[in-house]
């Protein structure tokens, strides 16, 4: 069964840090762009940041642009979200994703672009 496994969410403080990682099961995704998006309650699910396959190119949203930290280990074949500087509107449930093709160099944001999902983990930030 394919699976992406998110962990390292929680309950942390306003200026606090936290480490989402993601691991894959059942087949290999090293040459896949992954992608974490976001749902916060009662909102639509947003992207939040997004590395191609090599590691050569990454975007992020606006707001976590300067906090978070996205980065890869395709030995390991995981991903990982270093979260900074935690906002209480960085609450919500974080989902790892990985692309619908192999070997694309260019980042896509939509969720379209993504085949492969992960459960979530939640991150709740405290003020």
């Amino acid at each position: 069964q394919v699976q992406l496994v998110e962990s390292g969410g929680g309950l942390v403080q306003a200026g606090g840090s936290l480490r989402l990682s993601c691991a894959a099961s059942g087949r290999t995704f090293s040459d896949y762009a992954k992608a974490w998006f976001r749902q916060a309650p009662g909102k639509a699910r947003e992207f939040v940041a997004a590395i191609n396959w090599s590691g050569g190119s990454i975007y992020y949203r606006d707001s976590v642009k300067g906090r978070f930290i996205i980065s890869r280990d395709n030995a390991k074949d995981t991903v990982y979200l270093q979260m900074n500087n935690l906002k209480p509107e960085d609450t919500a449930v974080y989902y790892c994703a990985a692309d619908r093709a192999p070997l694309r160099i260019e980042i896509r944001t939509p969720e379209y672009e993504y085949q492969y999902w992960g459960q979530g983990t939640q991150v709740t930030v405290s003020s």
